[in-house]
């Protein structure tokens, strides 16, 4: 492994510092002998012995300065990168701290800071992300707790009517009956929306992929869809391009506009036309649902497909479910490698969703 580039910054300086010391002391003798030369010396005068002593034994004390002067420059760089170390330790102590804090090093550090700094945002964003995962999990717990009792208090409570009064009539005994079945299936509905996300968020999911006639699941998914367009007097508009034909995994594709035409019926308004269109953009399709209802506002379309959201703020509204299905169908659509966005204005909204047609396929 490379030094760093503040090692090897402090390395070339620490050479360089002891190349110039040992440097600069044969200088400094060199000229102390040429200076001594220029003077006429009596024996026994004090600083001719004191000189003569020295040149006797310039070996020794030239040996003594050198390596003095040496083990002094090295203590002043060891101690540099100590102190280095040090900053390093305690911004590793409040990076474990989460502290929300900016890092601050010495300026030859400044890579080193920025580093640092990104893994404290990073560790930041991470906190983040476990207390939203944790909210999630405590609103899911929630969420479960509400809708599932809510059906289930019905249930209860018209098949105890239906045990309680033996002398009811066959036509409110069939009413009662069809209300608490009604009510089973709402509740068949929620335990697999939250088995759903649940699996969605636990588990890695995979694309069993395959080409399909994306022109004919539209049509098929459309018809399958005539008996509860009925009820509300809607009808369909269908502008789809022929024979288009995608790799995609077609049990999850299919759920994304099961879920799409699903929510356009439920907020439609009654006697409305539904459109649905699919156009072949080069290499991607888009596909487009467009109902007419209550125009959703802009700070309610930035949370339609987050998890639990419901546009009707009623959580006994029989027209939302528990608030999962877009969840699950952005997650599909993206797993796709596409995209999905909603847009409402003037009565109106509008899904749009972009796959890609032509994805690895292995047959």
């Amino acid at each position: 492994m490379g030094h760093s580039y503040i090692s090897r910054q402090i390395l070339m300086q620490y050479v360089l510092t002891v190349a110039g010391f040992i440097a600069g002391v044969i200088l400094l003798y060199i000229l102390m002998w040429q200076l001594c030369r220029l003077f006429i010396w009596q024996a026994d005068e004090p600083l001719y012995v004191i000189l003569k002593f020295l040149q006797d034994t310039n070996l020794f004390w030239g040996s003594v300065l050198l390596a003095s002067g040496v083990l002094f420059i090295t203590y002043r760089f060891i101690s540099k990168p100590l102190g280095y170390l040090d900053e390093v330790v305690a911004a590793s102590e409040q990076l474990a701290r989460r502290s929300a804090d900016v890092i601050v090093l010495s300026p030859p550090m400044k890579s080193v800071q920025d580093e640092l700094n990104l893994a404290r945002e990073q560790a930041l964003r991470d906190a983040a992300a476990a207390k939203d995962a944790e909210q999630r999990k405590n609103d899911l717990i929630v969420y479960l707790a509400h809708d599932l009792k809510t059906p289930l208090t019905s249930i209860i409570g018209y098949l105890t009517l239906l045990r309680d009064e033996p002398q009811i009539s066959p036509e409110m005994r069939a009413k009662y009956t069809g209300i608490a079945l009604e009510k089973a299936e709402r509740l068949e509905d929620l335990i697999n929306e939250f088995f759903d996300i649940t699996r969605f968020n636990l588990t890695g999911l995979t694309l069993n992929e395959e080409v399909v006639n994306l022109t004919r699941m539209l049509e098929q998914t459309i018809y399958e869809f005539h008996p509860i367009l009925a009820e509300k007097a809607l009808t369909w508009s269908t502008q789809l391009a022929p024979d288009v034909q995608i790799v995609c995994d077609p049990d999850k594709l299919q759920r994304v506009f099961d879920n799409l035409l699903r929510n356009a019926v439920n907020y439609s308004y009654r006697e409305r036309n539904i459109v649905v269109s699919l156009v072949q953009n080069g290499e991607q399709a888009e596909i487009q649902v467009k109902n007419y209802g209550k125009t959703i506002p802009s700070e309610k379309l930035e949370q339609i497909f987050e998890q639990f959201f419901r546009l009707d703020s009623s959580r006994d509204s029989s027209t939302g479910g528990a608030g999962l299905g877009l969840a699950i169908a952005k997650e599909i659509v993206e797993l796709h490698g596409g995209t999905i966005a909603a847009e409402s204005a003037d009565e109106a909204v509008t899904f749009t969703v972009t796959l890609p047609l032509s994805r690895r396929y292995i047959k």
